[in-house]
């Protein structure tokens, strides 16, 4: 891990605080981005984060905090970028391209940024000019409550320099914490994605009280549908049955703790979209994400009937009932 100096994570929510936790496993110190202030604050009153996964402590002499994304940046060798894709351009439209000089980039975000309609990776290099070797992603299966839990998780790191993912893998692993490494950069981040409009659908049939018969359907076309999509946009040799694949899809669609299908499962009881982000509080990728899947077809028209859709429910007002019944015919 020598090679990757001091790590900075970015991002002070759920996901940024459960990375903090994994990198102390293993490292003797970290760099902290938090946007705000007083978050901060609430880290040295408290002990723990004040807004989020608020049962995991940290010992604080490990930490050195920043709200100047700049000097944080510059006092770090390796960055692990974890906040919400539509807040990317938010966080980073004061950081200058020479910010990045020399910096490895590794991001842990679940989404596309939108507007732009990328991938982090693609995103990073076309406005920071930072070297694709140098960029990498982190994928689950993982969710940050049971990384809080202490409970086995797994990751993979992927780069185009896959020396690069295989070392921050290597570092990284610990007894909570099993990795793996990849160079499918841009089919990992786009596999994120579409688990997360999965998810939605998963959680709509289960407001809808389907059983596990159907979801097991469900959730296999869903598989075949992540393919052929990914074959289509960055066509490799990949088996979809890697843990970064279907694993991180299965998990996203079936556990509790998955905000995505939470959202789903409100829409399948009867709440409006609106409603049900408003009562969440949280933020659910997958609703950013099937618009930019959406759009983005436009131009590679790969047929992929489950995540249209998850875009008819969300942003064309399509029945639950009405959108299930659609995809059984197609099953």
């Amino acid at each position: 891990m020598n090679s990757f100096g001091k790590i900075c994570i970015v991002g002070g929510g759920t996901w940024g605080t459960a990375l903090a936790k994994i990198v102390l496993m293993t490292q003797k110190n970290i760099n902290w981005y938090i946007r705000r202030d007083e978050q901060i604050e609430g880290f040295y009153k408290l002990g723990h984060n004040p807004n989020y996964l608020t049962n995991v402590k940290f010992n604080l002499a490990q930490i050195t905090f920043y709200s100047n994304i700049e000097k944080a940046i510059k006092d770090s060798t390796t960055l692990i970028i974890a906040v919400p894709s539509p807040y990317v351009k938010q966080y980073f439209r004061r950081v200058w391209n020479s910010a990045f000089k020399g910096k490895i980039v590794f991001s842990a975000l679940k989404g596309i940024v939108p507007g732009d309609n990328m991938v982090m990776s693609e995103y990073l290099a076309d406005n920071f000019k930072i070297p694709q070797e140098n960029i990498g992603v982190i994928s689950g299966p993982c969710h940050a409550e049971e990384v809080a839990l202490e409970r086995l998780s797994f990751l993979t790191f992927a780069s185009k320099d896959t020396e690069k993912a295989k070392t921050l893998a290597a570092g990284l692993t610990s007894r909570i914490l099993k990795t793996k490494f990849s160079n499918d950069v841009v089919g990992i981040e786009l596999a994120a994605v579409l688990k997360n409009i999965y998810a939605i659908i998963s959680g709509v049939c289960q407001g809808l009280q389907y059983g596990d018969n159907f979801q097991a359907v469900l959730m296999s076309n869903c598989a075949k549908e992540m393919e052929r999509f990914l074959d289509g946009i960055v066509p490799m040799e990949r088996n979809i049955c890697e843990q970064h694949y279907l694993g991180d899809m299965l998990v996203t669609a079936y556990s509790q703790f998955s905000r995505n299908r939470t959202l789903g499962t409100m829409l399948g009881k009867g709440y409006s979209v609106k409603t049900a982000q408003l009562e969440m509080e949280m933020i659910a990728e997958g609703y950013y994400g099937a618009k930019c899947i959406a759009e983005m077809n436009e131009r590679f028209k790969i047929d992929i009937p489950i995540s249209r859709t998850v875009y008819e429910i969300l942003y064309e007002r399509l029945r639950p009932q009405a959108a299930v019944d659609k995809l059984i015919e197609l099953f």
